[in-house]
């Protein structure tokens, strides 16, 4: 897209109120200006009519596990007949159920299997998605898993960023010797996909079912070594201090938190770290304690929404949905819900530089909606308003 006028606009702004009758100015790749009366040295930009549609941003899914092998349908239905989560993980199914079909399935297989979840994504207006490793827990496939996710991005018009998660679960051939296996696979693994260039961050899943804050611990020495960001699974199920202590290294994100303390969020409030909130995996799951929502909102956490798009816990590929569910079962509002699937999922991607809100030298990746209010994104239920992705060249 060369130089355009976005006009007769509702342009939703980064206070998150909307300019009627709105025009956004676009050179290339960038935003170049936006108001209600264009500078006279834009005045014979061509122009497109929006007709009053809304304009925001596109949208940021913060936390997906879109690369994978196999499905869990059945897990689905032993979870209803009552077995947990934790149950299931225990007995060998669960995470450890995904890492055998991963590890079975070729890279081409796996690429051919995401872009299914991944068109579903960028169908609702997505234009950003994460993708972490983690169902391997070798090398060889945590490194497939990672290169899988960067070809995505050379089939379809959207950014990835490349999560390593090799520190998702203890692999059976390492059950009660999760030290050993940082030692011997993940860090080892985490250093030869920094060297390949195929890891934006890093993860780690801190439970009782995984790891703990002190061995966590140790794979985020080794990504402050490597220079790279981090970001955390914390305070799912239980309580371990996890979200505190990735807060206090700086971590971009902590995710999940239905086990927070509410007295913890004044550290996260002051580390700048994002809440990132997964609606699908608390329905899914069918738990009944919710993130402190109020405490993460009175300290001023930013708070992203995203699908946590995986095989077991969250088998969602709708992000509008995943808004949805965020209102009404955690109770944020609709303007919540859309700062965090734009600024607030950008700034825990460490792309708020770039993406999440329209002001000028940001990127040129827009969403045009067939709405008015910009609550209509979080209140229907299974409806698409989206009119049209309007994406730079570089964007």
């Amino acid at each position: 897209m060369k130089q355009r006028l976005l006009s007769h606009a509702r342009v939703l702004m980064p206070d998150g109120s909307v300019l009627a009758d709105a025009t956004v100015a676009v050179d290339h790749d960038r935003i170049a200006w936006v108001g209600t009366e264009p500078p006279a040295e834009m005045a014979d930009w061509p122009a497109d009519d929006l007709g009053g549609d809304l304009l925001t941003p596109a949208l940021l899914d913060c936390h997906t596990h879109l690369v994978h092998g196999g499905h869990r349908a059945r897990e689905f239905e032993l979870r209803l007949n009552g077995a947990s989560y934790e149950d299931i993980a225990r007995a060998g199914g669960g995470i450890l159920g995904t890492v055998a079909a991963t590890r079975a399935a070729s890279e081409d297989a796996l690429v051919e299997t995401a872009l299914p979840r991944l068109d579903a994504l960028l169908a609702e207006g997505v234009g950003v998605v994460e993708i972490k490793s983690g169902y391997g827990l070798d090398r060889d496939t945590e490194l497939k898993m990672l290169r899988a996710a960067t070809r995505l991005a050379t089939l379809r018009p959207v950014r990835i960023v490349r999560s390593f998660l090799g520190a998702h679960a203890i692999p059976p051939e390492y059950s009660g010797r999760a030290d050993a296996y940082l030692d011997e696979v993940c860090l080892p693994t985490l250093e030869a996909a920094h060297a390949e260039g195929l890891v934006d961050m890093v993860d780690g899943f801190c439970e009782g079912i995984a790891f703990s804050p002190e061995q966590i611990g140790r794979v985020f020495d080794q990504a402050e070594a490597l220079g790279l960001p981090i970001k955390l699974h914390a305070e799912q199920l239980s309580d371990l201090g996890g979200a505190v202590m990735a807060a206090g290294r700086g971590a971009r994100s902590v995710e999940h938190l239905e086990c927070l303390n509410p007295t913890d969020a004044e550290a996260l409030a002051a580390a700048g770290t994002v809440a990132v909130l997964l609606p699908g995996a608390f329905y899914a799951l069918r738990e009944t304690r919710r993130p402190p929502i109020d405490a993460l909102r009175a300290a001023g956490v930013p708070m992203a929404v995203s699908t946590d798009c995986n095989p077991g816990s969250s088998p969602l590929t709708s992000l509008l949905l995943a808004m949805n569910m965020a209102c009404t079962l955690f109770r944020l509002t609709p303007a919540e819900a859309l700062a965090g699937v734009t600024k607030h999922a950008a700034k825990a991607l460490g792309l708020d530089a770039e993406y999440g809100v329209i002001e000028p030298g940001r990127r040129v990746d827009l969403v045009r909606w067939a709405v008015q209010d910009p609550a209509e994104l979080s209140y229907r239920i299974g409806f698409n308003p989206l009119r049209e992705r309007i994406r730079g060249a570089a964007a």
